[in-house]
Formats: C-alpha cells, structure tokens, sequence
C-alpha cells in the first residue's frame, strides 16, 4: 500500500462520537432508500415503516448487543500506568453531563459482567477500548506503523490523537503488557485483524492509523485471551463497527437486501473486507444503492470517537 494512503493527518479526535444523530440519518436513508421500492410493490405505507424499522433494528438492536468479553480491571490498570488520566476523562465528558457511573467502574474496579454495545454508550467504548489498542504491547504496533518512512508512529490520528492519557500517547504505546497473548491467539489476531477495515480510511485494523482501528485492535486482543472463536471475532467485529459507523452499515444492509441477501445471512468477514468496509469499498457499495442527492453516500462518522 502506498505511504500517502497509510499516512494521516493528526488530529484531536478524542470526542464522542455523535452516533444518536448518526441513527436517526441512517433512518432516514432506510426510508428514502427503500420507498421507492415498497410503491412498486404496492406496499401500504405502515408495511413500508415496518420494513424499515425491522432492517434498522437488525443491523443496529436498540437493546444493543452483548460482546463475548468480560472488561475485568483492565480500566485500572490503563489507569494505574497512565495511558487512560481519569482527570482528563472526566474533564472530557464534563460538559456531556459526566461520565456515566456504569462506565466510570470500567476505570476503577473490575466489572466482570458481559459487556453490552449500544448506540448510546459506542463513544464510550471506543474511547477505553481506543487506548487498550495503543498501549497495550503487541507486535502488530511495530509491523508497520514504526516504520521510518511514516517518521515514527507519534504521528498519526491514532496516537497523536489520543490526549487522555498522562504524558505524552507515545510514552504509552506499545508499552504495557496488559493483554498477554500465546503464540496461538497472536496468530489469529494477526490474521483476522488483516481481514477488518473501516469506511474511514483504506486500511485494516492491521495497521491501526485511527481510533476506530485501534480500538479495534484492542478488541481482538481481549477476545483472543479470552478464548473467543476466530467466527464469533468476525461477528463480534461487525456487531461493534456497525454501532461506529450506523450509516454505513445500514447502507450495505440496503445494498445485500437488494441483492436478496438477509442482513442476518450475510458473511461477517466478507462485510468487513475491503470491497465493503474499507472507504473505496463503501463508496463502491453506497454508489449501487439508490438514495435521494441530499442523502449522499456518508460512512457515518468518519474518524471522530
């Protein structure tokens, strides 16, 4: 892949991630996306409403969706060396009316329960999983973005982005051993992770230039030590990239519909794979699908947490 495609901009992307906003304009593409085709068919307008709150809550549950992982205490332990300061954390969120206290024992004791995705709490999550990503020690953080071509890994959204922690990002990255994986499970998230992209840039979370692709990182390492199937990292992966990016996905969903595939019988890996999930590959897929010229063919968020 070419430097300048890998090569991003840094930028203060440590927000949350608007993705109430982002349902309710993916709804809106349900709805304009799928008119059309309920008129031809002659579908009453509640058949039509029904349709499209169906798709969206298949792709997006409003109940949200349970991971196949327990948190523990890594919260404290992102704490206890740095890479997560909980002032800042606070300070972030002050004006967003505070850190939910279901959220604040995820940086202060261990929360053992399964962790549950929703599209309220997806910033969130991202941002945690966002800086288990970064410091946590992997070799996949040396394979490609310590290259010297890119002048160092500080430099992209990724790291440089990241301005909760205590110090400077690169003091953190790639520097705790939080999530110890065997030779095994470092296999599998060394493959599946080259297989998951996202529609904000062209890369996969193999090279994890931005927050999305670093949280993801850090996802696929925690379900790896925790024994989780290399199928259900795939389902998993689509489940929490779908909370991310809602527009995208519900576009795709519209698109395989289209192609009378069912959003439940689809290939989790085949979605994440470049020809959808990269951001060449969505704009690819959002070109086949019909929707209104005000509408346009948004990924849904682009790279902010």
């Amino acid at each position: 892949m070419e430097t300048e495609t890998k090569k991003r901009t840094m930028e203060d992307m440590v927000k949350e991630y608007a993705t109430p906003i982002s349902i309710l304009a993916a709804g809106a593409i349900i709805a304009v996306s799928l008119s059309g085709g309920a008129a031809n068919r002659g579908l009453s307008a509640t058949t039509e409403k029904t349709t499209q709150t169906q798709l969206q809550e298949t792709v997006l549950p409003s109940k949200g969706v349970t991971l196949p992982i327990t948190w523990g205490d890594l919260g404290a332990k992102l704490v206890e060396v740095g890479a997560i300061d909980p002032d800042k954390l606070a300070a972030l969120y002050k004006d967003r009316g505070g850190f939910p206290a279901q959220y604040q024992k995820m940086i202060e004791k261990n929360a053992n329960e399964k962790i549950v995705i929703t599209s309220a709490n997806s910033g969130y999550l991202l941002n945690l999983l966002w800086a288990l990503g970064l410091a946590n020690k992997n070799p996949i953080l040396t394979d490609e973005m310590m290259n010297p071509v890119y002048g160092g890994a500080g430099n992209f959204a990724s790291t440089g982005g990241w301005t909760l922690a205590k110090g400077n990002a690169m003091d953190h990255y790639n520097m705790h051993s939080l999530v110890t994986l065997t030779a095994d499970q470092q296999a599998i998230v060394d493959r599946v992770s080259r297989n998951i992209y996202r529609p904000c840039c062209g890369n996969s979370t193999h090279f994890p230039d931005c927050n999305h692709g670093m949280a993801m990182l850090g996802l696929l390492e925690l379900m790896a030590s925790q024994g989780v199937s290399e199928q259900d990292m795939y389902k998993t992966a689509l489940a929490v990239n779908s909370y991310w990016f809602p527009e995208t996905y519900l576009t795709i969903a519209i698109y395989m519909q289209q192609k009378g595939i069912a959003w439940k019988d689809v290939s989790p890996k085949e979605m994440l794979s470049a020809p959808y999930s990269s951001s060449s590959g969505y704009q690819d897929v959002s070109s086949k699908v019909t929707l209104p010229p005000q509408s346009g063919n948004g990924g849904g968020g682009g790279c902010s947490a």
